[in-house]
């Protein structure tokens, strides 16, 4: 769903986009699985005339619970690293942006997914 909204406010305000956009370099290939995976939002020639490829996580802000207590935001910013240590250096090798787009159920949004919004 959240896929799905963020490629329609790209779409009304005009900005070239496709949902789950197959890229075929997110995926090693010595894994032994197909290469080609889709990227959630590809924006076309976003940043300085390159395309981005944005990538959702949402989590559960639950999931940060600890005897040491309840942080909102530590599940969602756990997760954005995990995303982009992952996949951005294959986005860079290969011109595009990486941006992760990462959120929990309680509305926390990561940085760069703010970032995003404003822009749009």
């Amino acid at each position: 769903m959240v896929r799905d909204v963020l490629f329609d406010v790209c779409r009304r305000a005009g900005i070239s986009a496709k949902k789950e956009a197959h890229v075929n370099f997110l995926t090693d290939p010595l894994d032994g699985r197909s290469t080609l995976r889709p990227a959630d939002v590809l924006i076309f020639g976003w940043v300085r005339g390159k395309h981005v490829c944005v990538y959702l996580t949402g989590v559960s802000p639950l999931v940060g619970l600890s005897s040491w207590g309840f942080r909102v935001r530590h599940a969602a910013l756990k997760a954005a690293s995990h995303k982009v240590t992952k996949h951005e250096k294959a986005c860079i090798k290969n011109q595009h942006v990486f941006v992760l787009f990462a959120f929990n159920t309680f509305g926390f949004l990561e940085p760069e997914a703010m970032e995003l919004f404003n822009r749009v």
